[in-house]
């Protein structure tokens, strides 16, 4: 029996001995986090699925794993087909599928605390149509399987300098004050860790990759506010940040707290907090309204300094990248590279930064049919050989206390040239890449509406990608940070009819992926700027370019590039070297000099 056969087993017999017929397995914490801690990385320990985002569902007879495209090869990789349905979201929800499988009079277990009320109202309704019904447990039985659970991390928290946050604490907490005024509401939960994060103005490191802490934040219409947090994770350094406006509460305190709030009004973001808090609040009596966290709208709105510190961040990280990019093109035909020991090599060259503080998820360094996998993660059993005449996709990004980085680029590795077939896939994306960083658009825009333009070169060809072409990203915390996202509109998918503003920072990443053999991708970030027209009717913005690192121009059939997407990549490279050369030398300035050359039409 294989290790992951085995521990679907164990995970049955649980089951049995709680009196559940089911349960379901989602990626995600206490906090409603797409990256969590290793203690909550459950479905992959049931499973053996590396992905970022998915679920599972376990009866006694049957197992399903749910993934959306950006994992449909990976989870077939994986995760057993034997053991487990393959089911893809949004297509079919986890409501769905049990409405047709779960049995009659099932009991379907679910851990409150690792997902939303809504979610559960859903289950709920979809299993009383089989006579089934939803039950939430009171320890997670994957918990009471899983021997070497590793426990949650105790690093401890540290002061995010005002210097970067742009903002003090107290003048975010009195912001939060006067929302709460304004609506009538005593206090509000502040549940996910980036929002506890840029409210508090600390960073932390339990979660890989992410600058969080695990911690609650209840904050009071006084201005004053509780953070529930480990006692061994606070230093007197930040006892002395938080000051005497910010009460130290243990964790334990968090739910006796919550059913101490008879007869409040509490505003609690239905997305971003789990059913567990509903659930505290609702015993206790406490009036619940329902409310977006008022920290996501200004978390996502860079003020001015933080807009400069993701420059000054860029402008350092494309230096990184563009030396590690002159490296490649001077090694990677000459063989003995792999995706593990290219990535290592780009940390080498961020690192040399002085600054890095980590990295903002782990790097996409993809070669050949791996680079196929939208969010590949290379291991050292997926490990390929960088083999001459193929295409490397490496997507990447740095921590930095001034800025979160996100870039990818595509490149060639001769020494032969790419087939007419790359070289037309390739340049459809950049001009979807092009499309949408020209693009200008009135006031109250979403992201959906933008993602089409990013998209339309490609379906000119019969051709897609499945995955978003847009997120938000945030200021020395997560690399994908909402609410703002550009991808299609799918009524599921959270952040796409949300109107786009100025100060935040998005991703323009479209791509192309050919299954077995390659794939292709051009990020930048951007951040929305307010645009002066000349008689325009009402407030248009548009896009300033945050990312400066040369582009691929073995890739680019220029016979496929109109006049302005030529003198777009001329004045973006032209950018380009403006801004890197000067942090570069020798060798590595003279391969930017020549990648940054016009393009022309050759």
């Amino acid at each position: 029996m294989s290790t992951y056969e085995a521990r679907l087993a164990a995970l049955r017999a649980q089951l049995k001995t709680d009196r559940l017929d089911g349960f379901v397995v989602p990626i995600c914490d206490e906090h409603m986090s797409e990256y969590v801690g290793e203690y909550a990385q459950r479905l992959g320990w049931l499973t053996g699925f590396g992905g970022s985002a998915g679920s599972a569902v376990v009866l006694s007879e049957e197992a399903a794993i749910f993934t959306d495209g950006r994992y449909t090869l990976q989870v077939r990789e994986q995760v057993d087909g034997k053991h487990w349905e393959y089911v893809g979201v949004p297509e079919t929800s986890i409501s769905d599928w049990l409405r047709a499988h779960a049995p009659a009079g099932a009991r379907i277990g679910y851990d409150p605390w690792v997902h939303t009320k809504g979610w559960v109202e859903s289950a709920t309704k979809a299993l009383k149509a089989k006579g089934a019904e939803l039950v939430a447990v009171s320890r997670n039985p994957i918990d009471a399987v899983w021997g070497d659970q590793p426990a949650k991390s105790n690093a401890r928290l540290v002061v995010h300098e005002d210097r970067y946050a742009g903002q003090s604490s107290a003048e975010k907490r009195a912001q939060i004050a006067e929302w709460l005024a304004a609506n009538k509401l005593d206090s509000t939960v502040v549940a996910a860790l980036d929002s506890v994060a840029w409210l508090l103005n600390v960073r932390g490191a339990d979660v890989s990759r992410t600058p969080v802490a695990l911690s609650f934040v209840l904050a009071h219409a006084d201005g004053t506010a509780d953070l529930f947090v480990a006692p061994e994770k606070v230093s007197d350094e930040v006892r002395a940040h938080l000051g005497n406006a910010v009460r130290l509460r243990t964790p334990e305190e968090f739910v006796p707290e919550l059913k101490a709030m008879a007869g409040k009004r509490i505003a609690v973001d239905p997305d971003r907090s789990v059913a567990a808090i509903f659930g505290a609040l609702g015993d206790a009596g406490a009036t619940i309204v329902e409310a977006r966290d008022p920290t996501i709208l200004p978390k996502a709105q860079k003020n001015p300094i933080e807009q400069a510190g993701h420059r000054a961040a860029q402008t350092r990280d494309g230096a990184a990248l563009s030396n590690f990019l002159h490296w490649m093109h001077e090694t990677a035909h000459q063989g003995g590279l792999t995706e593990l020991s290219a990535a290592a090599k780009l940390q080498d060259f961020r690192a040399a930064t002085g600054q890095l503080k980590d990295l903002s998820f782990d790097t996409i360094s993809a070669t050949g049919p791996n680079g196929a996998h939208c969010h590949y993660k290379v291991d050292e059993s997926s490990n390929r050989a960088i083999e001459p005449n193929s295409i490397y996709l490496v997507d990447s990004g740095g921590q930095y206390l001034d800025g979160t980085t996100d870039v990818t680029r595509t490149i060639w590795v001769g020494p032969g040239e790419p087939t007419a077939e790359m070289k037309d896939r390739f340049t459809r994306v950049l001009k979807g890449h092009i499309a949408l960083a020209l693009a200008v658009f009135p006031e109250g825009t979403r992201g959906a509406q933008l993602d089409t333009v990013a998209r339309a070169s490609l379906w000119q060809a019969g051709l897609d990608y499945a995955h978003g072409t847009g997120h938000g990203v945030g200021s020395f915390l997560a690399v994908h940070e909402g609410p703002q996202r550009i991808a299609k509109f799918t009524g599921s998918q959270p952040g796409t009819d949300e109107p786009l503003l100025p100060g935040m920072i998005l991703s323009n990443e479209p791509g192309y992926y050919k299954a077995g053999e390659y794939g292709i991708r051009i990020e930048n970030l951007v951040l929305v700027e307010e645009r002066t027209i000349a008689g325009a009717e009402g407030r248009y913005f548009g896009f300033e370019n945050l990312t400066w690192a040369p582009i691929d121009k073995t890739l680019v059939d220029t016979s496929l590039l109109n006049r302005d997407e030529l003198r777009w990549w001329d004045e973006y490279h032209a950018r380009v070297l403006d801004i890197v050369g000067p942090q570069l030398e020798g060798d590595a300035l003279a391969w930017v000099t020549e990648a940054c050359a016009p393009l022309g039409r050759g």
